[in-house]
């Protein structure tokens, strides 16, 4: 074969030979290329998804919720009870009024008076709820049905703020984080405590409310008035009794507020998760109803007693040193009521008191929830 075709021949072999692993090495390229790519992205996703997995168990600071803040509650919980205390405060006024019927001390009084006997009588003639809150429109005046109220509203920037948040507080420190329901002995240890505590600090505006709740039917026997307003009787408690006067009746106004607040803060807490988790209901109104309706009687039936000789207590009249002229404490009271008037009479102003209780549970739990749910806070 001649040189120039060998040539030739060599030239096309070599070039047929190299064009495949051209190809080859391009498709290996390529591959590989693919391959990085591949094993980047798988990489990058799977750093990716780590970063998240670990991200996602990774301890991040919670943002801080004002809402459901201490502060917060306190004050939404007052308002509330101001709302719940305009509207229900009559039916307040009409049960004391019943509790004092057939005290000594007014028959003590109404004897060193100097009142005719026929107008005594007269004006110690028993009534019934609905002839009371009559009576006081027709004798004194419609507005007296509010006769103070504003030491009652005092009362309540204590007493409400302390109890409910108190009450709060413990429930979250039995349950980790307050969204479950406490069993009842958890429950009703809470709201005892929370109670009487918010009722023991509360107590010198009680009082005040107390004898300014009176002095219309004082006024109407012929007697002198004690007290013009509510800042003049707190002069004139603390004048006669010192501090320590303004506690006179805390006893019985704590053991009263320590039963009413098993009835209420216990039953509605109760009552409140069972339905919700028996009848498979959201956390609604008709929820919040039921609960109220309930907590309104159990707070009744387990507070009258004891509001009857606290109410009793703290109307009854001192000496110059503060001490009680008709009973010597909470236990005394308690007896002569029993010895003189019968157990019923511990019970005076029940049905008042009872449907008082229940409009101001209901009006007081309604608006508390109604006011967290607009600011954002989480149900109570």
């Amino acid at each position: 074969m001649p040189a120039p075709q060998v040539i030739a021949a060599a030239a096309a072999a070599i070039t047929t030979a190299s064009v495949p692993s051209s190809d080859a090495s391009a498709n290996a390229a390529t591959n590989a290329t693919a391959a990085n790519s591949s094993s980047s992205s798988s990489s990058s996703s799977g750093s990716s998804s780590s970063a998240v997995n670990s991200g996602r168990h990774q301890l991040r600071p919670v943002k801080y919720d004002y809402a459901d803040s201490f502060a917060c509650t306190y004050i939404v919980s007052v308002v509330a009870a101001s709302i719940a205390e305009l509207v229900t405060y009559p039916l307040d006024l009409t049960k004391t009024r019943l509790q004092i019927q057939g005290e000594a001390a007014s028959v003590a009084t109404i004897a060193s008076s100097s009142i005719s006997s026929s107008s005594a009588k007269a004006n110690m003639q028993y009534r019934g709820m609905v002839a009371t809150a009559f009576g006081i429109v027709r004798e004194e005046g419609a507005i007296k049905l509010w006769q103070g109220v504003t030491p009652a509203l005092y009362r309540h920037v204590v007493y409400s703020g302390v109890r409910i948040c108190s009450y709060d507080l413990m429930r979250k420190e039995f349950t980790k984080n307050g969204s479950q329901a406490l069993p009842v002995w958890k429950s009703a240890l809470c709201g005892v405590t929370a109670g009487a505590v918010a009722q023991w600090l509360a107590s010198p505006a009680d009082l005040v409310k107390v004898q300014i709740q009176m002095e219309g039917r004082r006024r109407l026997m012929g007697e002198a008035p004690r007290v013009h307003s509510a800042g003049h009787a707190f002069r004139m408690i603390v004048q006669r009794g010192g501090i320590k006067g303004l506690w006179k009746g805390s006893i019985p106004n704590v053991q009263r507020a320590a039963l009413v607040n098993l009835g209420d803060l216990t039953t509605y807490d109760t009552i409140k998760h069972l339905i919700m988790r028996r009848l498979q209901m959201p956390d609604c109104h008709t929820v919040h109803v039921l609960a109220s309706i309930c907590a309104g009687f159990v707070a009744a039936i387990m507070g009258t007693p004891a509001d009857v000789v606290k109410t009793r207590i703290m109307n009854q009249p001192t000496d110059e040193l503060g001490r009680g002229l008709l009973y010597r404490g909470s236990l005394d009271c308690l007896r002569q009521t029993v010895a003189k008037e019968g157990f019923v009479a511990l019970y005076k102003g029940f049905l008042p008191c009872w449907i008082r209780m229940a409009p101001w549970s209901l009006t007081f739990w309604l608006s508390f929830e109604q006011i967290r749910k607009m600011i954002g806070a989480s149900s109570y």
